[in-house]
């Protein structure tokens, strides 16, 4: 039976026989025995194993270079070496897939972009294996921090003909030919999209997309199920390069019946406390990789957040910050205009030096959905809505209370030039017992960022999907 490696140098004793199966990573020959680092992808640690000449398979020694695939069989032993509590004494090598001289991953320093080129291979690297393991257990800690506090996990789905945000950068869903102009052009002379065709003949009678959140749809279960969430992809068709931005990624988002704004917010910061502490005490040995190579402050500073309690402004008291801050940032701040990531970064790295939760935005620059409260004392009109930031990314978490008052939701729609019979279904939730309810979207990736000092989101996505690149 095939032992994990991980398993392997976790152990309390000895043992014999043991198998491993992985991939070579460095090799060393002497006349009479090699040594093998072996790497199988369940740790960053490699365990070293010694094969003496003349043992079964050790005639193809020469063929285990850098990336092939080999399994060992021998004895798991105490390692008289530093920094490594166990080794194997091999008794048996097997080749099982040869790695020729022109594999990529040589023992040298590779760029990012470079491995995004050879993103089929990069899981193979000791920092992008680290990425996604902990990806992976990041994962579950979302799912265990719901499941804890009795939320529904919800499914919601990716195509939709809804558009959330009121963007509409969307990707279309069409089983029409966009490339065909074969098709007649419609009676009027106008142009059809598809290649012609109209969205009504399309497969499902009407314009369709993929989704850019689940939050409407969240929002009808938690008006039936209380509190629940989805955790799953999304998609949008800006074009934009920068390094926080991708065109399919993965949005958390929790909605909960019977909470204001308040509870929003607390509920946000408890998630990003969760994750930070989750990542401190369970990432196997992989925070360090990131905290050597990447972020040298890294551990300090997801402690800092772990313990410290989190700021929270207005909007109205952010912009005053930034105005009298002195800095002269790329993008002129004033009430009323949208914070850009240079301002959120200054809130949060240099004013504050801490998390910040920034609330009740003004209305012109928020979605249909979010709700309104009165007018302040100069007569402006802002809505419900908060962001949370963290150093070194800007924005984590993006959400608000839900607008539950039918009359207010209808105008907002009409104001946004929505059309009511569409979202006829989105306003049934308030025809029928509404409540005052509430919710988020954390952006995966992004939290994925801060916990390994990443900075660029291609670099903890699996296979990073960008405007001009759907590569693999």
């Amino acid at each position: 039976m095939r032992t994990l490696i991980k398993n392997a140098l976790r152990s309390k004793a000895s043992m014999d026989p043991i198998t491993i199966k992985g991939w070579v990573r460095t090799r060393r020959d002497s006349k009479e025995f090699s040594f093998l680092e072996m790497n199988d992808g369940s740790c960053l640690a490699n365990i070293q194993c010694i094969a003496d000449a003349g043992i079964p398979g050790y005639a193809d020694i020469t063929k285990m270079t850098t990336g092939a695939a080999v399994g060992i069989t021998g004895k798991l032993v105490e390692s008289p070496g530093k920094g490594q509590q166990w080794e194997i004494h091999a008794s048996e090598v097997e080749l099982i897939g040869e790695s020729p001289a022109d594999y990529p991953l040589q023992k040298k320093g590779h760029s990012p972009e470079f491995m995004r080129s050879i993103a089929h291979l990069r899981p193979r690297a000791n920092l992008y294996g680290a990425v996604f393991r902990m990806r992976s257990r990041l994962a579950r800690a979302v799912h265990r921090f719901f499941d804890e506090r009795d939320f529904t996990y919800v499914h919601t789905p990716i195509i939709t003909s809804s558009d959330c945000e009121g963007a509409g950068e969307l990707f279309h869903v069409t089983t029409h030919n966009p490339y065909s102009n074969q098709q007649p052009p419609a009676a009027d002379g106008a142009a059809k999209p598809g290649g012609g065709q109209a969205p009504e003949d399309d497969f499902f009678g009407k314009a369709a997309y993929l989704t850019v959140s689940g939050q409407l749809e969240g929002e009808a279960f938690a008006t039936a199920l209380s509190n629940i969430y989805t955790f799953g992809p999304t998609f949008r068709a800006e074009n934009s390069n920068t390094s926080r931005h991708a065109s399919e990624f993965w949005m958390i988002e929790p909605e909960m019946a019977f909470c204001d704004l308040e509870g929003d917010m607390d509920l946000a910061e408890e998630f990003t406390k969760h994750l930070v502490n989750d990542t401190l005490e369970n990432h196997e040995g992989d925070l360090d990789i990131f905290a050597r190579f990447v972020d040298k402050g890294l551990i300090e500073r997801l402690r800092f957040v772990a313990e410290k309690p989190f700021q929270r402004v207005s909007y109205t008291e952010a912009v005053e910050i930034l105005e009298n801050s002195g800095q002269k940032f790329d993008y002129p701040v004033s009430w009323g205009v949208n914070l850009q990531s240079e301002h959120e970064r200054y809130l949060t790295e240099q004013h504050f030096q801490c998390p910040v939760t920034v609330y009740n935005y003004p209305k012109s620059i928020k979605p249909f959905y979010m709700r309104t409260n009165d007018p302040d004392a100069e007569g402006r009109l802002t809505v419900t809505a908060m962001d949370l930031l963290v150093p070194g990314i800007g924005e984590i978490i993006g959400g608000a209370q839900r607008e539950e008052r039918i009359d207010i939701l209808r105008t907002n729609m009409q104001e946004d030039g929505l059309s009511l019979e569409d979202y006829g279904w989105y306003l049934d939730l308030r025809k029928y017992g509404s409540c005052p309810h509430a919710g988020f979207g954390m952006g995966f990736e992004r939290m994925l960022m801060f916990v390994t000092g990443m900075k660029n989101i291609r670099d903890v996505l699996p296979f990073a999907r960008t405007p001009g690149s759907c590569e693999f």
